[in-house]
């Protein structure tokens, strides 16, 4: 009889290099589903775009030049595919939104989290599409067919906001420093 090996796994939905990685920890998750347990947890990465990307790219060419950096990061990826337009037109905000989506996710039907998190970096990434609007997000719940009422009554209880706290929490005590992270 062998112990199940838990694997905490911090990213930001933003972080193309999360997004990089997502089909290992998929395949990991498949091929040792009796053997692996992934929590999924959200760090803030990108919790304010017009400040990590505007502000910290200024001076390399602002959010074009992130944009080039994407598309130079993921050349050497056959699985990842970036919409040409990413981050110069339906630029997110904050990352935080689908990080509360994803948390209520986790409370309302957990099963249906890996494939949430899978449909929301498709929409931004391969589809260019603000993810940090609710209108994109209940479109990527309905896509996968999770209860939106549930999701939203978990948000608006509050619940999912003390949850990404929690992540938060520990991300701090466990020296979490970017996106993905595995502990």
């Amino acid at each position: 009889m062998t112990d199940n090996f838990a694997l905490t796994y911090y990213s930001d939905v933003l972080c193309v290099w999360a997004y990089i990685s997502q089909a290992r920890v998929d395949e990991v998750a498949e091929q040792f589903c009796d053997d692996v347990s992934i929590d999924y947890r959200f760090c803030s990465v990108f919790g304010d775009t017009a400040h990590k990307i505007g502000t910290g790219w200024a001076e390399r060419g602002g959010y074009g030049a992130f944009g080039n950096h994407l598309r130079e990061a993921v050349s050497e990826f056959d699985h990842v595919t970036l919409h040409p337009d990413i981050w110069q037109r339906n630029r997110p905000t904050s990352s935080t939104p689908a990080h509360i989506l994803m948390k209520a996710v986790q409370r309302v039907d957990k099963r249906q989290c890996k494939a949430v998190l899978h449909e929301l970096r498709l929409a931004f990434f391969e589809r260019c599409l603000d993810i940090s609007r609710w209108s994109v997000l209940k479109i990527a719940l309905e896509d996968v067919g999770v209860s939106v009422d549930d999701v939203k009554e978990a948000i608006d209880s509050g619940a999912a906001h003390a949850d990404l706290e929690a992540d938060h929490r520990d991300q701090k005590i466990l020296m979490v420093q970017g996106s993905p992270t595995f502990i």
